[in-house]
């Protein structure tokens, strides 16, 4: 395999670059170039699919250096077209590379087509990432998916190889079961399993970063769900639309936390595909709900109630990461705050708040060493507890890499919306967007 990051990637552990000379296009390639060398240098390397963390002194507590995550290889798919589209890696290498992923998604254990969260990439066998989450997942399908429907679009008009990977593609696809998650009702249950069946009785409801679960099984053409599961599931009746105020920003839908808003990365998941630019429904404009929701992460970072160093308008961002207290979502309230910033959450909202985003990715850059690693930034931080662990995980790279590239070019977007299955799904929930043909 090509090492990607030795042949393309000069000065690996340290930026040599003052921040204050690096413009604002090399620094944006230089963090899309790098962070897309934790999906090609370090994916699994049986399966093609990513890891789901990488830790640089190769110390793995749990014994789970090649465990693959399903959600995070939909990520890390999409990070391998901006690769080819960069010229990253040719295209004949990315199409090896992606048609290793498939064949492993051919074998690989999945229940009614549905994909578990974890795998071990050498076997392909599911990876309980819980004692009763040992089934199906369908969140992390669909993050799966909505990379798989992109590279389809990706490929479906090229090469003959490539035709046939799409095809391939296609029938992964259509072999989702999504009424089965139904459990019956017009709602979508997260987690079957095949020896728990429905015990972890987690319906997905409104709003979190399942969003795109329910588009993409509206847009099924095999096992689609009626627009009622949307309406009554996801939205409870017209109960997600709840309007309020956090920080002095306005949100017109009920998220699923205590504090108003939650984690950034219920603004990132579900939009690497679906564009928010435009997208309408009956209970948000989404690109202007997650534009404030990200300005209310930001407002409370520089508001600081818990007086962390570092914090403020150079440096937010409160989302899902490693943490000082283990794994934790970190959302702009003080319960759920440990003075802990992720570098995804900031950068992958670029596409809401450019200028904003752009400040932060300055001043990690301008950190150095102690954030700024072989595959980019290293996943979380705590200035207050002088806390700098070198360690990756898939699914906060993948959302950098991407969220950028539709900053500049709108290059997954374009891709993932284009999809005819897609577009018949949105319309048939009742969205608006001005790619809806």
């Amino acid at each position: 395999m090509l090492n990607f990051i030795s042949c393309n990637t000069a000065n690996k552990g340290s930026n040599t670059t003052a921040v204050s000379e690096i413009s604002d296009e090399a620094l944006l390639d230089s963090v899309q170039r790098r962070t897309f060398g934790y999906f090609w240098n370090e994916s699994e390397p049986t399966s093609g699919m990513a890891r789901e963390r990488f830790h640089v002194d190769g110390i793995y507590p749990q014994n789970d250096r090649n465990v693959v995550t399903s959600g995070g290889s939909g990520f890390g798919i999409m990070a391998i077209i901006v690769g080819i589209e960069r010229g990253y890696v040719t295209r004949e290498e990315g199409l090896t590379h992606m048609t290793k992923i498939v064949s492993f998604l051919e074998k690989a254990d999945s229940f009614k087509g549905v994909f578990p969260h974890w795998w071990d990439g050498e076997t392909g066998k599911v990876k309980g990432f819980s004692d009763k989450d040992n089934g199906g997942d369908l969140v992390e399908t669909s993050f799966l998916l909505q990379g798989l429907l992109a590279t389809h679009q990706y490929y479906i008009n090229g090469t003959e190889a490539e035709k046939a990977l799409a095809a391939r593609i296609d029938k992964l696809w259509k072999a989702v079961d999504w009424n089965w998650h139904r459990n019956g009702k017009n709602v979508l249950y997260w987690h079957w399993s095949p020896s728990h069946s429905w015990e972890m009785n987690f319906a997905i409801r409104g709003y979190n970063e399942c969003l795109i679960t329910y588009v993409l099984a509206a847009s099924s053409p095999t096992h689609g769900v009626p627009a009622e599961v949307y309406h009554e599931g996801w939205a409870e009746n017209g109960k997600i639309i709840e309007p309020h105020e956090v920080e002095g920003y306005k949100l017109n839908m009920r998220y699923q936390s205590n504090s108003g808003a939650g984690p950034l990365f219920w603004a990132h998941y579900s939009f690497l595909g679906l564009n928010p630019t435009g997208l309408k429904d009956r209970y948000a404009d989404y690109f202007q709900e997650m534009r404030n929701y990200t300005l209310i992460n930001r407002a409370y970072s520089i508001r600081n109630p818990k007086q962390f160093k570092g914090f403020g308008e150079d440096l937010w961002g409160l989302s899902a990461s490693y943490s000082t207290v283990g794994y934790a979502a970190h959302e702009p309230s003080e319960e759920g705050d440990h003075g802990v910033i992720a570098p995804t959450a900031a950068l992958s909202s670029i596409v809401y708040t450019p200028e904003e985003s752009m400040k932060v990715m300055r001043s990690l850059y301008n950190m150095g060493d102690k954030l700024w690693g072989p595959y980019g930034f290293y996943d979380a931080f705590s200035e207050t507890e002088d806390w700098y662990p070198q360690r990756y995980l898939a699914i906060d790279q993948g959302p950098i890499i991407v969220m950028i590239e539709n900053y500049r070019t709108q290059l997954l977007w374009n891709l993932f919306m284009s999809h005819p299955d897609v577009q018949s799904g949105l319309k048939k929930l009742g969205f608006e967007s001005p790619q809806l043909k």
